[in-house]
């Protein structure tokens, strides 16, 4: 697997399906700000609208970060749209759906599946750069926990505005962090 960490994410074009309307979106729409790009296998599945319908209940929370959520999945923003109309669910969603039929998109962040013609279950996110800053990639069967990942922000978000200083394991807002050192080594 290639690291992703500290990379720019790819160019690429897409539609995506937002509060009842189509518009595109592009590797731009990431900049100035922290994004999750959130990739899962398929619309009308399982697991999936399980972990969308988790985000969607902590969204405001994200954009409390200034945080934007990027779904995406190789189904097209029609379907998402028909998702969206047809599951309480997936009706929650407030933050875009992008459509990815070509694969673009999932490939440049290496999650496809070739043989399946869909996504891995990825989670990146991306600092207002444009370079990923957390890589986190499960199995199908594996849903994962939006107030994890947020915790997970956090923490990124605050080793970026404090240079020298990093979040130990389990680190939640307001927790000491470290400042790495040679005194501290062999001594945690």
């Amino acid at each position: 697997m290639a690291n992703y960490i500290n990379s720019e994410v790819k160019p690429f074009n897409a539609k995506a399906y937002q509060a009842g309307d189509f518009f595109d979106v592009s590797e731009a729409d990431l900049k100035g700000k922290w994004s999750v790009v959130f990739f899962y296998p398929a619309d009308f599945t399982f697991v999936c609208p399980t972990e969308l319908g988790d985000l969607a209940d902590n969204y405001a929370e994200f954009q409390k970060l200034g945080v934007e959520i990027y779904s995406v999945s190789t189904d097209t923003h029609f379907t998402h749209k028909a998702w969206h109309d047809t599951s309480d669910t997936i009706g929650k969603i407030q933050f875009p759906m992008i459509g990815d039929p070509t694969g673009t998109i999932t490939r440049n962040f290496g999650v496809m599946i070739e043989e399946e013609g869909i996504a891995d279950r990825g989670t990146f996110v991306i600092d207002p750069e444009g370079k990923i800053q957390i890589v986190e990639i499960n199995a199908g069967g594996i849903g994962r926990d939006a107030q994890d990942l947020l915790r997970k922000i956090k923490a990124a978000q605050y080793v970026a505005a404090h240079p020298g200083e990093v979040c130990p394991a389990k680190w939640k807002e307001g927790e000491e962090t470290l400042a790495p050192s040679l005194d501290l080594v062999g001594k945690i």
